[in-house]
């Protein structure tokens, strides 16, 4: 049996792959721990892994708004953060473990394993044709290829590239390329589609990282759904107050409810194009209306790839009470939307992408091992 240490960080959509993989190799028998910031600890541990937590990290604080600016410069500080990379060293001097499997934003310690000739997996949880696209020209690692960490830089000694995506939709997985990206399938943990009830059930949900107007734009989904004949439930995650919320009779808000326990009794969902709350909403077979919230991120090339696929509508962040009512009308109303979504939901839960994803991890330690 091998060790493995995941080093991952507090991002929200980022995280639940990890874990899914983690539990899935501890099935088979293999050891797992991560080290993580302290809020993920719970989390962790739940999952039966052991949790040790960064102790020279600077400070991250993702569910407090803050300037565009002050937005770069808080990205740069965590994912070139030496502090994690050192924990990260120290760690696998502590105990060495089979494989390192590293969070594919940290690109300082994904360039610290290479430097150190550690074994080690770059895991990428969202689309590669982001990771390997957008990703490489925005601000943050443009600076950090300045400092020899860009994203091809650290990843081009990983023995593999795992990409937690489903293949057919990622524009990645259809362009032949060199390197070393393995497509695992979208890791989810859904075994069955959702039923929906006779009143169509709306959730609502955006980032639980705080992005600027994330609870103006949530007002003005509460206000376009107000006199539709359907019920909504939203919950705003730790970025946002629900009090600062103002809620028609047909909303309930939570701050949180997990998303396996609402899903299952939903008819689709409205969210802002994160990867893991998106997959988990087609694995539920759950046609989507999608706000990206970020225009660097993942989310628009997720939202355009849903859109494409005939799962759901995208719109702007900035589109009115009007044009939001419409769209979710329209994706309620139409059909094919919630085929195409079932249609796909079935692809990814046949898939097994967690399963996948432990078993080349777990080939990826036997060849290092040799």
């Amino acid at each position: 049996m091998s060790t493995f240490l995941f080093v991952t960080l507090d991002a929200g959509g980022n995280v639940p792959p990890a874990l899914l993989i983690g539990r899935e190799l501890m099935r088979q028998g293999h050891t797992v721990r991560f080290l993580g910031h302290a809020e993920q600890a719970e989390a962790v541990e739940a999952t039966g892994a052991e949790f040790t937590a960064y102790r020279s990290i600077a400070p991250m604080t993702p569910t407090v708004e803050v300037s565009a600016l002050r937005d770069i410069i808080n990205w740069f500080s965590t994912i070139m953060d030496p502090g994690i990379a050192r924990d990260m060293v120290s760690e696998a001097r502590r105990d060495p473990p089979d494989l390192l499997v590293i969070d594919c934003l940290l690109l300082g310690a994904l360039g610290t394993a290479a430097k150190q000739k550690l074994a080690y997996v770059s895991l990428v949880h969202s689309f590669y044709a982001y990771f390997d696209g957008p990703f490489r020209r925005d601000p943050v690692a443009l600076l950090a290829r300045l400092k020899g960490r860009g994203p091809r830089q650290v990843t081009r000694h990983a023995l593999a590239t795992l990409v937690c995506a489903d293949p057919v939709l990622d524009p990645a997985a259809s362009t032949p390329r060199s390197g070393t990206a393995v497509w695992a399938g979208a890791a989810v943990d859904v075994t069955a589609p959702a039923t929906p009830p006779d009143t169509p059930h709306v959730l609502v949900s955006l980032s639980t990282i705080a992005f600027p107007g994330q609870p103006e734009v949530l007002q003005r989904i509460l206000d376009a759904v107000a006199d539709l004949p359907v019920d909504v439930t939203v919950t705003t995650g730790p970025a946002v107050d629900p009090a600062r919320l103002s809620a028609p009779a047909n909303v309930t808000i939570h701050r949180y409810v997990p998303h396996t326990e609402l899903m299952p009794r939903c008819s689709m969902v409205v969210g802002h194009g994160g990867h893991a709350t998106t997959m988990r909403s087609l694995a539920h077979g759950l046609p989507m209306l999608i706000l990206p919230m970020h225009p660097m991120l993942d989310q628009p090339m997720i939202g355009k790839v849903v859109q494409e696929a005939g799962a759901g509508l995208t719109l702007s962040r900035k589109s009115s009470e009007a044009q939001v009512a419409d769209a979710l009308m329209t994706v309620l109303s139409t059909d094919r939307y919630a085929a195409a979504a079932a249609r796909i939901g079935e692809r990814l839960r046949a898939a097994e992408g967690a399963r996948k994803g432990a078993q080349v991890l777990e080939d990826v330690a036997r060849q290092a091992a040799v």
